[in-house]
């Protein structure tokens, strides 16, 4: 069995096996990424292999940690982000033009959610999946992903204060779905 560091170097070297293990090995990591972006199941299996087409042409690229210990988690955080962008690159090119009403941002108070620990992954990504396109885009961004609303703004090519709009209506629009699946689960349980 090859060492990770072993598999990354004959990727580098364009050895297919390698590539193989790698795909293998990280394609269940890159959809969970693509699954936060995408609600098409098919749509999500594409972007996962034009992730890793981009990721095996760049991997010479990769710069790797000093550290040998950190080195797959380094991996993983640049494929996380070369899968992030290029779901940002589908939705974005899949889209003429970003809506957003004449809103000032203080009529959107920006909330405090907080989700509890009992809900499972696939009960997130179903009430997720259920964001319109754009506020998904926007929550996944900088909740998930960590971006700024300025970076937001330039990735998506929207007003800084639109970003902030989006997120609101967003957390606003999962604190309601949220509640109307727990309201449904007690009446079941109850």
């Amino acid at each position: 069995m090859l060492s990770f560091e072993e598999i990354l170097k004959g990727c580098v070297k364009n050895d297919n096996g390698c590539k193989e293990m790698m795909y293998k090995s990280f394609y269940g990591y890159l959809m969970g990424i693509i699954l936060r972006y995408t609600k098409n199941p098919s749509d999500s299996e594409e972007l996962v292999n034009d992730s890793f087409i981009k990721i095996f042409k760049h991997v010479g690229g990769f710069k790797a940690p000093k550290n040998p210990e950190e080195l797959q988690r380094s991996f993983k955080g640049w494929i996380a982000q070369i899968a992030s962008r290029t779901a940002i690159d589908k939705i974005r090119s899949s889209k003429v033009q970003f809506y957003v009403d004449d809103l000032a941002e203080s009529e959107h108070p920006v909330t405090q959610v907080s989700v509890a620990s009992e809900l499972h992954v696939n009960d997130i990504l179903n009430l997720l999946n259920h964001l319109p396109d754009t506020q998904r885009l926007v929550f996944n961004l900088y909740e998930i992903e960590g971006f700024a609303h300025d970076e937001i703004s330039k990735m998506l090519n929207i007003p800084e204060s639109s970003s902030r709009v989006y997120l609101t209506r967003s957390k606003n629009k999962l604190r309601t779905l949220y509640l109307n699946t727990m309201v449904n689960s007690y009446e079941k349980n109850g």
